[in-house]
């Protein structure tokens, strides 16, 4: 490397590879103050050179295949911000880094999903792999985890992980309008993709969480066994029943150590309205960590963007230009395998239970009598007026809400077959785990 200067080549001029040069010409003496030397973009590669970035790439080379980045003589550390776990992302990055280039990445999921064979790779090279974006833009998770409390024995990690599943939830809490009118509308705000399968179906979260959980426990969790859930099945009606419970509904990402080994997962959690993670609201994330010595602790901020996520990157660039390299999941790769995350029937939680039946006699007996054959105690019951009449027989239907005291998921799952078999039970049961935030 050149002993003035670092040299970057980018994959990917998108949202954050744009912001990323942006940060880097407006920064430029503050992060050459703080890397020791300049840190300078002499590469690119993107798809379409005539799109207007709003960037000035004169005297920088263009390459037309990313591949190529890996091989230039002109990069000492290949950026990848093209994202997805396969195809030219994934190459480039091996490619990258079975060269012995240092490579520097925002993409989530292709550390969740191949973080530990790239990490091996890395190691082997002696180069570092740097990913301080990957997870919750510019909160500075990655370090936080893995270096702050680095001494700690972890016990949980996690919490709010995907702006857009937040903003569309606090947005419908806050109206009582439905999940596909917000949708629509954060699509058109530009929080929320086309397809926004990737965040509203909980996969981007749990990409996130399974990063941090591999970096809180010491080694990577497969990402194929976190147990995920989206938000599509939320309902307004939901939302106010957890209000006139005290609670608010998040989608948290959640990952604990236990005896038996590692619950890793991602689903819609009533928290408590006073609880600090429930007043995280609008498109912003927070992290939340526990140890043994350190206590609790929760970093909030802007989970992705432009300036947040291109803040990210840079800081793990000066951390490379200063010659600070932390191994991937904060121990040697030698030996490290993933570990399988428990399954959903070894979870122990309260639940919200929210049936829509028909208003007739005995059936708040007949449901209670389903629980207690199951094993499963009831906190607290509360229930409406009607909610009008069943399209189907014409009877009044009323909503009925159930909250649980702890018991085994596995337990809830069998209770709640039961349940939606009953001649009263109108619909499928809607069933959100509790948490105490």
């Amino acid at each position: 490397m050149n002993a003035d200067e670092l040299r970057i080549g980018i994959a990917g001029l998108g949202t954050v590879g744009a912001g990323l040069v942006k940060l880097l010409r407006a920064n430029e003496s503050i992060v050459a103050a703080r890397a020791g030397r300049r840190v300078v973009v002499t590469a690119v590669a993107a798809r379409d050179r005539t799109r207007d970035r709003g960037i000035d790439l004169g005297g920088v080379t263009w390459h037309d295949d990313a591949l190529a980045l890996a091989r230039d003589p002109d990069v000492d550390v290949v950026v990848e911000l093209i994202g997805g776990a396969e195809g030219i992302a994934r190459e480039l990055v091996t490619a990258a880094l079975r060269a012995g280039r240092p490579v520097v990445t925002a993409n989530k999921a292709l550390i969740a999903v191949h973080g530990a064979e790239l990490a091996e790779l890395a190691e082997l090279s002696g180069v570092p792999l740097m990913f301080e974006a990957a997870v919750a833009g510019g909160i500075p998770a990655i370090k936080a985890v893995r270096e702050g409390l680095a001494a700690d024995r972890l016990t949980r990690v996690g919490g709010i992980l995907n702006g857009t599943c937040n903003y569309i939830m606090t947005a419908m809490r806050e109206s009582g309008r439905p999940f596909a009118d917000v949708l629509a509308e954060a699509q058109a705000l530009g929080y929320a993709e086309a397809d926004p399968s990737t965040d509203v179906d909980g996969i981007d979260a749990a990409h996130k969480l399974a990063i941090l959980a591999g970096l809180a426990f010491g080694r990577p969790v497969a990402f194929s066994s976190v147990h995920v859930e989206g938000i599509r099945g939320i309902d307004a009606l939901d939302l106010g029943f957890a209000r006139a419970l005290g609670y608010r509904i998040k989608l948290l990402g959640l990952a604990r150590r236990r005896e038996d080994g590692i619950e890793a997962r991602v689903h819609p959690c009533l928290v408590p309205e006073k609880a600090p993670i429930a007043q995280v609201d609008g498109v912003f994330n927070a992290v939340v960590a526990e140890g043994a010595f350190v206590g609790r602790l929760m970093l909030e901020g802007r989970g992705a963007g432009e300036g947040p996520t291109a803040t990210a990157v840079a800081a793990d660039l000066i951390d490379i230009a200063r010659g600070i390299a932390v191994p991937v999941w904060g121990r040697s790769a030698d030996g490290l395998t993933q570990v399988e995350a428990l399954p959903r029937t070894a979870f122990h939680e309260e639940y919200y239970l929210r049936l829509n039946v028909h208003d007739r006699p005995g059936v708040i007996a007949d449901v209670t009598a389903v629980l207690r054959d199951h094993g499963v105690s009831l906190r607290s019951m509360l229930q409406h007026g009607r909610a009008g009449a069943d399209d189907t027989s014409g009877e009044p239907s009323v909503p009925l809400v159930l909250v649980t005291h702890r018991t085994r998921e596995s337990a809830m799952m069998e209770a709640l077959a039961r349940i939606a078999a009953l001649p009263a039970v109108i619909g499928e049961p809607a069933m959100i785990r509790i948490e105490a935030g």
